[in-house]
């Protein structure tokens, strides 16, 4: 659910930050050449220090608020932001310092970005410095003026015209549509849609099933947006990278590759310079990329896409614990750009905002929700088999009905793909004798063992060794793996398949696509050209391949073993256990044409010792609708999000006693203190998280729960200034480290 347009009492440096009406710090006067002006600077001071959001240093001339500075700080010199609003006093003693240099060759960022990075510092809780450096390049913080200066002169682009030159203009690429290919048809539903967007402001909740052609919608309306307005962008954000490269493909196939760029983790630092560049100034018409794309500087933003917007990975889930789905909102509104969301499986948060009007609620939602039910070609989703693992013999992995609707498949020519959401080849390795188990030594988790490399990983603190010989408890030779990953799987299958024949008479090819098949550079590119290409018959992996793929042959896909979610202690876990079957499902029988012409229907199996439990029955009918009016019934009578509001103070130490301890005493202050908004606020006793040790390192939280948004906000920041006391006090010297997540997606 999008965050309100404004926190109430804001800390001050913040709120100053924010009115645009305010003159800059530096004043109205023009000081002369032998007085220097005076700039408020964001820099990421370091945490819990005593230093403000801005900090004061002079300058030889005047700096418009979104210069890019380099500026003393201690012992370094740091990249700053000029920016709006008055400094924090400098602490007793401590001196004002000279800007070193002026990055001039950057036109400064505008308004709007500084707007968007000062709202999510205060609506989320982190410094405006933090949020500011971390939302640009690392290259940029890196990078001195002098190396920076060489790399704006790099002959890529035409002499003497620099960034800050472009900024101003217009790119001169041809419009989009001159640039686009052939438009292919488009639906009644299609058409319908990109009616209502054209006609409405929205937001824009695209409700599409799988394979009804929301990538199309997307372009029409980059493309419409772009043509509206000279100069105008568009950002267009997907869940995860390596739904990137398709994408890109799409988006450069109708746009040509001058006017778009990306912008992810997965690309080299000086990569993300240039594309960040390039939006910055302009010359890139159109951006895609993941949660970090919400930051680019785009001055010309014109429309917003969020795809598989229900995906938990738009939540930051280090540092600063930002929604880029929810930031996509703010800023959409803030720029008066259009946004549209668009899944399958829409977040219940989202589903709620776009509910239509009734007798009882007139007002309705937020969003306008878009309803594009039917597959392009007249293709239909995939039928549910269900199989009932009580009439299978104990320790069946794959039962025969699968097994054998597996070998037709390939025998056709058809591929399938197999969904386990757990990677390596068991979560433990275990001793009968002495009951020993592959425990982290640095974590409360178990080392996974991963048989390709014969190593024990632990993926939560990345600590591996060597298998042993023997049973570190007892010397026993026999240990054993319990339970299974996606690589004993791939294993299984290929010995079960190793008789079955494709239609040309080779044998059956499994492959494994997964985070430990696809870290080499160009991996997975090089895995999934491979499967496009016919080369694999059956995939095996993870949730990485269940969402966004366009598999044009794949017709069965396959949940092994999706028990496991059914009865979390989490309240989303139904809702995330729906979304990846329901998308899961959707890699199947996406080319209508293909099916048909193989004289097969798309299936979706879904082995489970559970037949008749209220998620299975609602993919039989894919009816979201249904599933989704029954978690809200169940959330609202639970007072859960979105009908509350939550937030997360998390403490970490070298004990659970210090943590906890810390988080008590926090409470116990707030309580003391009689913070504002506290009576519309319940905080709960600290606990231990699920996974309570982490690289040596106790983790407890607290949780805090509030019918009101705005009085959940008007406690955290009056908060703030006493969880720095508390953590400063003796008794918590040995904390490691606090922070709070706003919205959280995981408690």
């Amino acid at each position: 659910m999008a965050p309100p347009p404004d926190h109430p009492n804001p800390p001050a440096a913040v709120q100053a930050s924010t009115l645009p009406q305010r003159a800059p710090a530096t004043g109205s006067a023009q000081p002369s050449q032998s007085q220097p002006a005076t700039v408020a600077v964001a820099v990421h001071t370091p945490a819990h220090s005593a230093l403000g959001d801005l900090l004061s240093y002079t300058s030889a001339q005047p700096l418009a608020p979104g210069t890019l500075v380099r500026v003393p700080l201690g012992q370094r010199e740091v990249l700053g932001v000029v920016w709006d609003g008055t400094p924090a006093p400098l602490p007793e003693g401590m001196a004002t310092r000279s800007v070193a240099a002026v990055l001039d060759g950057i036109a400064p960022l505008d308004i709007h970005w500084r707007r968007l990075v000062a709202f999510a510092a205060r609506y989320y809780q982190r410094s405006l410095g933090e949020i500011a450096l971390a939302a640009l390049p690392p290259q940029l913080r890196d990078l001195s003026h002098e190396q920076l200066a060489r790399r704006l002169r790099r002959p890529a682009k035409p002499a003497g015209k620099g960034a800050a030159a472009r900024a101003n203009t217009a790119p001169a690429p041809a419009d989009a549509a001159e640039n686009a290919t052939p438009l292919i048809a488009l639906s009644a539903e299609q058409q319908g849609v990109l009616a209502q967007i054209g006609s409405n402001p929205g937001p824009f909740l695209l409700f599409g099933s799988t394979g009804s052609g929301k990538t199309e919608v997307y372009l029409r309306c980059v493309q419409t947006a772009l043509e509206a307005r000279p100069g105008a962008q568009a950002l267009v954000m997907v869940p995860e990278i390596n739904l990137t490269p398709q994408l890109e493909a799409r988006f450069t196939e109708r746009f040509g590759t001058a006017s778009v760029v990306s912008l992810h983790s997965g690309m080299t630092n000086p990569q993300r310079l240039k594309s960040w560049l390039a939006a910055h100034s302009g010359q890139a018409r159109i951006v895609l990329g993941t949660r970090m794309a919400v930051f680019a500087s785009m001055p010309q933003l014109a429309l917003i896409v969020v795809d598989e917007e229900h995906d938990a990975s738009y939540k930051q889930q280090e540092g600063a614990r930002y929604s880029a789905r929810d930031l996509a909102i703010w800023r959409a509104r803030e720029q008066h750009a259009k946004v549209i969301l668009g899944s399958a499986t829409p977040s219940l948060e989202s589903w709620h905002a776009s509910r239509p009007a009734t007798p009882e609620d007139p007002q309705g939602g937020r969003y306008l929700r878009l309803h594009m039910p039917s597959r392009i070609g007249a293709g239909k989703l995939p039928v549910l088999r269900v199989v009932n693992m009580n009439h299978q013999p104990r320790r069946t992995v794959f039962s025969a009905p699968l097994l054998a609707a597996l070998q037709e498949r390939i025998e056709r020519g058809e591929q399938c793909m197999i969904l386990l959401n757990r990677r390596g080849y068991a979560p433990v390795l275990h001793c009968a004798d002495c009951d020993w188990k592959s425990d982290c030594p640095h974590c409360s988790a178990h080392q996974v063992f991963h048989k390709t490399d014969r190593s024990l990983r632990c993926h939560h603190c990345g600590f591996a060794q060597r298998v042993p010989r023997a049973c570190p408890g007892c010397g026993s030779p026999d240990i054993t793996p319990i339970g299974r990953g996606t690589e004993q799987l791939e294993e299984q299958l290929s010995a079960l398949l190793a008789d079955v024949r494709r239609p040309d008479g080779a044998p059956a090819r499994v492959a494994r696509i997964d985070a430990d098949t696809t870290r080499a550079q160009g991996a997975l590119e090089a895995q999934l050209a491979q499967v496009h290409a016919g080369d694999i018959d059956v995939l095996v992996g993870t949730q990485m391949i269940a969402k966004g793929h366009d598999f044009r042959r794949i017709t069965l896909v396959a949940a092994v073993q999706p028990d496991g979610a059914l009865f979390s202690s989490d309240f989303r876990a139904p809702e995330r256990l729906f979304a990846l079957l329901m998308q899961a499902s959707g890699r199947a029988g996406r080319d209508a044409d293909y099916v048909a012409a193989q004289g097969s229907r798309s299936e979706m199996w879904l082995q489970t010792f559970h037949p008749e439990h209220a998620i299975v029955a609602a993919l039989r009918q894919h009816d979201y609708p249904a599933f989704a009016a029954q978690q809200l019934d169940e959330r609202q009578g639970a007072a859960m999000p979105p009908f509350a509001f939550q937030a997360l103070v998390r403490a970490d130490a070298r004990t659970q006693e210090v943590a906890q301890g810390f988080l008590r005493a926090a409470s116990q202050a707030a309580t003391d203190a009689a913070l504002p908004g506290l009576e519309h606020v319940t905080l709960y006793p600290p606990v231990p998280l699920t996974i309570q040790r982490v690289a040596n390192v106790e983790r407890a939280q607290m949780l805090l729960e509030s019918d009101s948004r705005a009085a959940l906000q008007r406690f955290l920041a009056a908060w703030q200034a006493l969880l720095h006391h508390t953590r400063a006090q003796s008794a918590h010297k040995a904390l490691v480290r606090w922070l709070v997540d706003v919205d959280p997606l995981v408690i």
